[in-house]
């Protein structure tokens, strides 16, 4: 079976025709398409702009940006916000979904499989934050002692993540906004409702197993899981587990606990773990499968407890330990990536009236997808990002050539920077 390449000209293709399929709102003779104006949002985000003006400075050079990602006409950023700004965020979302099927085709998928399953870590995080600028969409939190009133947006982010990988694939996030009509304000909760929902719809026969901190071990969100055939490890906490602790205990005094100790390159992973116990007391048909973890490292202990619906063993202990610590890949190969390695994810790149905030934060993400496709599976990537040493001098070095001299394609700037240029002569215009 012949496998289809994967490289950063067919990754922007996939995008583009993404864009293309999205329906426009506006008259038939709109000077700049669509497709324009959301190519190029997503070209802002793929470049590491860290700002519109900067990104609008660029079109002084937009032969680059019309090559390299197909425009026909660049906006501007006041025409970018007020076009973008109407926008469904439903309509960028299937794109995640495309490059994942092309991922998948490609066999590189694979790589990720874990327990053979897929591993989803799945959390939330805030983006924006005003006390003054604000959407019919923005959540609302008033300060009780001044009456102030924040405005702010959020997301729940799902990325495929596995413990001996430093690269994640996101899901297509969902917002955290308020609904429309709703008064009061959206949750991480809702948001995970919908997450998984989509997730299915979008993956119908694909394993799953979601990794989530505490706050998810609850029976509603358990019963969900399971509802749409999700496998999971989540955290627990004693102090809001007391019951579940409880039955631990009793366990444990009974014998019917299992303690479990192995030791790799001197550090000492000590296990105990009972399968089927319930949840908690008013929900005692919810059953969960239980696991305690203490990592020693000569005098320094770590502890962590997860419950599963994988029946825990002997032979798979370990590994479920991992997928379970595998969670902090969605806020440290995710969020910490976005917010400190040129993504200016905290940024407000435009807050606009309606979705222009919202859509700003998916085409981040759907540049971060298409950066961490190439990083898994582009060997011309792979290799400049090595010599680079860290995305963000890769980034500067890219920015730098895309805006002093053309290309063809961006795989054009990854050799100049792999291999090295050399310009010819400069050629001064103007008097001498």
């Amino acid at each position: 079976m012949v496998r289809p390449p994967i490289t950063t000209k067919s990754l922007l293709k996939i995008v583009g025709g993404g864009f293309e399929r999205i329906a426009d709102h506006r008259a038939s003779n709109a000077r700049i398409s669509l497709k324009d104006a959301l190519m190029s949002g997503f070209g802002m985000y793929s470049l590491k702009d860290s700002s519109l003006l900067e990104f609008d400075a660029r079109r002084e050079k937009d032969e680059n940006l019309k090559k390299i990602y197909g425009l026909e006409n660049v906006p501007s950023d006041t025409q970018m916000r007020t076009i973008l700004d109407p926008v469904l965020p439903a309509g960028i979302k299937p794109i995640f979904k495309d490059v994942y099927e092309v991922v998948k085709q490609n066999g590189v998928l694979a790589q990720m499989k874990f327990l053979g399953h897929y591993l989803i870590s799945l959390d939330g995080s805030g983006y924006y934050s005003s006390n003054k600028i604000h959407c019919s969409g923005c959540l609302e939190r008033k300060n009780s002692k001044t009456g102030e009133i924040t405005y702010h947006h959020q997301l729940l982010a799902g990325a495929i993540v596995h413990p001996d990988k430093a690269t994640v694939l996101p899901l297509a996030p969902e917002p955290i906004i308020k609904q429309d009509g709703a008064q009061k304000n959206d949750c991480e909760r809702n948001a995970a409702k919908r997450f998984m929902a989509q997730l299915r719809a979008d993956h119908p026969d694909e394993p799953f197993i979601i990794t989530e901190d505490a706050l998810s071990a609850n029976a509603p969100h358990i019963r969900e899981l399971n509802q749409y055939n999700l496998r999971f490890i989540l955290g627990v906490k004693a102090g809001d587990h007391a019951f579940l602790f409880e039955q631990v205990a009793q366990a444990q005094q009974a014998g019917r606990t299992t303690t479990y100790e192995i030791t790799v390159k001197g550090v000492i992973h000590r296990f105990r773990f009972i399968n089927q116990l319930p949840l908690n007391a008013s929900n005692q048909d919810v059953r969960v499968n239980f696991i305690e973890y203490w990592e020693i490292k000569g005098n320094k202990t770590q502890y962590f407890c997860w419950v599963t619906d994988l029946t825990v063993t002997k032979l798979n202990i370990f590994e479920l330990m991992r997928g379970g610590r595998a969670r902090w890949k969605i806020e440290n190969e995710t969020f910490n990536t976005l917010k400190n390695q040129g993504y200016n994810f905290e940024h407000n790149y435009g807050h606009g009236q309606q979705n222009l905030s919202v859509n700003f934060a998916l085409l981040m993400m759907l540049a971060f997808l298409v950066d961490q496709v190439q990083q898994l599976a582009f060997p011309l990537f792979q290799a400049v990002l090595q010599k680079e040493g860290s995305r963000k001098r890769l980034w500067q070095h890219m920015r730098a050539l895309f805006y002093t001299l053309e290309f063809a394609s961006l795989e054009d700037i990854f050799r100049a920077l792999l291999y090295g240029y050399k310009v010819q002569g400069v050629v001064i215009l103007g008097p001498t």
